[in-house]
């Protein structure tokens, strides 16, 4: 089933939920462990210790709306295991919100997005249009009864002029309730880039601190992350929004 057959149960049309005044989120940590970036707070099961409305950033380019309905999205890209914890709840009322359509999409640890990838090599480039039928690090899952989804990618390289991040869209009843980007801490990406595949890319000409979209709300989408044994990591979050 792909991302159109989802998004229009209901009947509803796509309508961009224009919101203002954000305020901080609330960070789910995964399990025990290491934890690097982010404010934890809640427990496995997705209940947070408050409801708080995720800010808003732009949804940037190379999307595509015809997503893969999967959890894992890495396609055996090469890069350092990350999996990915997303918890939404209605930041009104608390309440987890079971079955909404959380869509994702991030480049490779090149710098490289599916889709786009002759406009993509060397920075951002032009959004008229998917270029190629590539779709790794791209996908989409429902939430279950907790409000809970996951999926299984590598983490994201970097692009000239943006600092490292993972595109995030969550549509509830037909609508997106939510555009945004998910962020890591510098110090725990600095790490990471020191191992292969990353470190032949070079280094990033942005950080957290000089990206002027991580700038309006970055700090409250931070993931909060778990390192395992095995040498990946869990990246958590729980994610306000206003239901349309």
């Amino acid at each position: 089933m792909n991302r159109k057959g989802l998004i229009t149960i209901g009947g509803f049309g796509l309508t961009v939920l224009a919101t203002a005044g954000w305020r901080n989120r609330s960070v789910l940590a995964a399990g025990k462990g290491q934890l690097l970036g982010g404010r934890v707070q809640g427990d496995e099961t997705g209940a947070a210790a408050s409801c708080v409305l995720s800010p808003e950033q732009t949804q940037g380019p190379y999307y595509i709306s015809k997503e893969k309905f999967r959890s894992n999205i890495a396609e055996r890209k090469p890069g350092v295991p990350l999996t990915l914890r997303l918890s939404i709840q209605d930041a009104s009322t608390c309440a987890p919100l079971k079955g909404a359509v959380v869509d994702i999409w991030h480049c490779d640890a090149g710098g490289i997005y599916s889709g786009f990838e002759s406009a993509s090599t060397g920075g951002p480039g032009g959004n008229s249009g998917p270029t190629d039928h590539d779709t790794f690090l791209r996908g989409i899952q429902r939430t279950d009864a907790h409000g809970l989804c996951r999926f299984q990618t590598v983490y994201p390289g970097w692009y000239r002029g943006r600092t490292v991040h993972i595109h995030v869209l969550v549509h509830v009843g037909g609508a997106i309730v939510h555009t945004g980007q998910l962020y890591f801490s510098d110090t725990l990406t600095d790490q990471v880039y020191l191992r292969s595949p990353y470190r032949a890319h070079g280094s990033r000409d942005t950080r957290n601190s000089n990206d002027g979209i991580y700038a309006s709300g970055g700090a409250q989408s931070t993931l909060a992350m778990q390192r395992l044994s095995t040498g990946g990591y869990v990246g958590s979050i729980t994610l306000g929004v206003r239901r349309a």
